[in-house]
């Protein structure tokens, strides 16, 4: 009987052993290369290891993801720091506790062979946009030491046809181009492209992915986790870019496996944040004043308001 017990007592305690933490993690955009740390970590099994099972959701609108989290209607989302900003600024109740892409991959790209050499070029031309309000700020920011306002230039609303509107010739430049897609879309279709990097035109350099919870699960421990298994994959890719780029793309093979996500990954591999979890305030603090300088918020508050600071 005692025996028995034991054996009991033994399969409750590898059941709840097994029993995996559920996150449910919402992406910022359809799956990319810009997610490889997440995709490899659910892959080579290192949230397993940290006894999660991650839910990695693709959003059906964008915008919504930090959204939810503030809501309490999910554990965690992918925003992107300025964003995170702002939300802050209207009270979101939003805490960075990571980041997955550790520098700005938003440019303004122009044709290779066009008309635009250096920004100055701009006066009277048409520049292509997504989202208002930011990227307006960037253009304001990088025009500023050509001499130039945004007077000086057409703005033109280009919902997310950014590289075909610069194609055909709509526009004469576009902002919010990410340098590791648009560049490599628009080299394979004939139509090599330039891009002038916002962090070095003007504009302080940030986080452009970062992952945000809601501030009253600060103390929830599994998202600790997650940053251990993250800093694992990245790790993980580092080392092994090209076993990393299969485990990338055994996700959704179908889907994945495109010269244009080849390409991408190449290009996204120096760019993961190396330690995740790690914060530098004083880079936050500065891209915090830019924010508020371009009229985005009203304030600065302390980074410690926002994010978990080690």
């Amino acid at each position: 009987m005692k025996r028995l017990t034991a054996l009991l007592c033994g399969c409750l305690l590898s059941t709840q052993v097994l029993a995996a933490d559920k996150v449910e993690l919402l992406l910022d955009w359809f799956i990319n290369p810009d997610h490889g740390p997440l995709i490899v970590a659910q892959q080579k099994g290192y949230f397993a290891e940290q006894g999660l099972e991650v839910n990695l959701v693709e959003p059906a609108d964008p915008s919504m993801p930090p959204k939810l989290v503030a809501a309490g209607k999910a554990d965690m989302a992918l925003t992107y720091q300025p964003q995170l900003h702002v939300m802050v600024g209207e009270t979101l109740p939003l805490t960075r506790i990571g980041t997955l892409i550790a520098t700005p991959l938003n440019s303004l790209v122009v044709l290779d062979q066009g008309p635009i050499k250096t920004l100055a070029d701009l006066k009277g031309k048409k520049v292509g946009y997504s989202v208002g309000g930011y990227e307006e700020a960037l253009m304001r920011a990088m025009l500023k030491p050509h001499g130039l306002t945004l007077d000086d230039i057409e703005m033109v609303n280009v919902n997310w046809s950014l590289s075909p509107s610069l194609i055909t010739g709509k526009v004469d430049a576009v902002i919010g181009a990410y340098r590791n897609f648009e560049l490599n879309q628009m080299d394979i279709e004939g139509y090599p492209g330039r891009a002038f990097y916002v962090e070095e035109e003007g504009v302080p350099a940030y986080d452009e992915l970062v992952l945000v919870i809601n501030n009253q699960d600060r103390g929830d421990k599994r998202f600790a986790r997650v940053m251990a298994a993250l800093e694992q994959a990245t790790q993980y890719i580092v080392n092994h870019p090209d076993d990393a780029w299969k485990a990338f793309v055994s996700y959704k093979p179908d889907e994945l496996n495109t010269e244009l996500n080849r390409r991408a990954w190449a290009d996204t591999l120096s760019r993961f944040a190396l330690r995740p979890a790690a914060l530098d305030k004083a880079r936050y603090q500065r891209v915090g004043a830019f924010m508020q300088e371009q009229g985005l918020t009203k304030s600065n508050p302390p980074v410690a308001d926002y994010a978990i600071v080690p």
